[in-house]
């Protein structure tokens, strides 16, 4: 069953009310707020880098509160066992009987926050959760619920006390993008009390809403012609010179599962290859190895998928439904 125009129409007035909630608190980055939401209604993860103070723990935080379900929060630190994130089986004296204690992973919105301070053994333990929403501990196997989204920010890996994320890690997340500094208008808006606390925000969907939503972006109508021009993107990111490593199966399966979500937001129950190219960057960019050469000459795995997005010419006919 293909979504109607009916249904695309209510999709774009929710996800469009969902933004305006979270920018209330994150002001002047639409656009970021926008992915962030996007990656959620794709069944994904969102991983957002930059420097301390541009406001990422607070993005995170505001969609929690928008969103009326579960929310936890995991201070990643270099002491933090894989057993404080998943949870641990416990000997209770009174009864005779280990007891699972869950951890904080079982929420609907999971925070890790400055997860690249914490070892790779305890950043393992996030990867089978982000990709089969299970927890599995001594043997037994437990869902940690739906919906589920981990929103994991990280320090530039140049900064003293931090790890590089391992590229299993890395490849569970659906985006990667980065919030920046906000511009003028929006910094003097901010210093003057215009944001909104993230504690005030009032929630506005109820998670089995949102485990409908992205029920009905999953079955957004995407055109033989656009999945031709996926898979010409990602293939090309092999053979790009300046790559060691392109993006895998679970890279282009990603960007159309994106690519789905991004025309219901606008209100179309079809893809076009202008849905590709909007999310080409935050989706596959953070999969890319380049070559050691490309990156001591300042190459960045942003540029390259701007290249290929060049390079590699989008359908001449436009899809419809």
């Amino acid at each position: 069953m293909t979504i109607t125009q009916e249904q695309a129409t209510w999709f774009a007035q929710t996800f469009t009310q969902l933004a305006d909630n979270v920018e209330r608190s994150v002001l002047g980055k639409r656009h970021v707020v926008e992915l962030v939401l996007t990656a959620m209604l794709s069944d994904g993860h969102v991983l957002l880098e930059d420097v301390p103070g541009t406001g990422k723990t607070s993005l995170a935080r505001a969609l929690g509160q928008t969103v009326s379900g579960t929310n936890t929060r995991i201070q990643f630190t270099p002491d933090l066992l894989p057993g404080d994130i998943t949870g641990m089986t416990v000997y209770d004296q009174k009864t005779g009987e280990f007891e699972f204690h869950p951890g904080p992973v079982f929420a609907n919105i999971v925070l890790a926050d400055e997860i690249n301070r914490a070892s790779p053994k305890t950043q393992s333990a996030l990867l089978e959760v982000m990709e089969e929403a299970k927890v599995t501990v001594d043997g037994v196997t437990r869902p940690v619920g739906s919906p589920f989204l981990v929103i994991a920010t990280q320090n530039p890996v140049e900064q003293a006390g931090t790890y590089r994320l391992p590229e299993a890690q890395l490849d569970r997340f659906l985006m990667k993008t980065s919030l920046g500094y906000p511009d003028h208008a929006a910094t003097v808006r901010i210093i003057g009390g215009a944001a909104t606390a993230t504690a005030d925000l009032s929630p506005i969907i109820a998670p089995n809403a949102m485990v409908g939503m992205a029920a009905l972006a999953r079955t957004v109508y995407v055109d033989p012609l656009v999945l031709d021009y996926i898979a010409r993107v990602v293939e090309a990111t092999r053979t790009a010179e300046q790559v060691r490593l392109g993006v895998s199966i679970r890279g282009a399966l990603a960007l159309t599962r994106a690519v789905r979500t991004r025309a219901a937001s606008q209100g179309r129950t079809f893809a076009i290859p202008d849905d590709v190219k909007a999310l080409a960057v935050p989706v596959l960019s953070h999969r890319l190895i380049l070559q050691p050469e490309a990156e001591f000459d300042g190459v960045t795995a942003d540029a390259v998928i701007g290249q290929v997005l060049l390079s590699v010419a989008p359908p001449v006919d436009q899809p419809a439904n």
